[in-house]
């Protein structure tokens, strides 16, 4: 099992990116993945993810801002993030969850993390 984050990058306030999560070992529509972040002297945020059944799931911190979304032909999983502020200045990882349905609790895999640097 694999899962490869990528996509992050500097973008002022405001701006917009978008993260995907390639994954390998296991396919997007039999397991759900989603995302936390991690900023320094911070606790980790479980803060999107798409269950295996297609349910988007967002913390409160992100909804209204952020979007999930999946490519099952491409085994890939994307967050397009916008209206971005410094406060989502973060190292971003992308998991696979080991349930069924709500996901953004319990997961046995994530990758490498993607930085997400948000200047004001």
């Amino acid at each position: 099992v694999q899962l490869q984050a990528s996509g992050g990058g500097l973008v002022q306030a405001g701006g917009s990116l978008r993260l995907s999560c390639a994954v390998s070992g296991f396919t997007v529509d039999r397991y759900g993945v989603g995302w936390f972040r991690q900023a320094p002297g911070k606790e980790r945020e479980e803060i999107s993810c798409i269950s295996s059944d297609g349910t988007p799931y967002y913390t409160d911190s992100v909804k209204g801002r952020f979007t999930i979304s999946r490519d099952n032909a491409n085994n890939t999983v994307y967050l397009q993030m916008n209206t971005l502020n410094p406060e989502d200045t973060a190292v971003y990882y992308c998991y696979r969850h080991y349930g069924k349905s709500y996901c953004l609790v319990g997961y046995d895999y994530w990758g490498q993390g993607t930085q997400v640097t948000v200047s004001s």
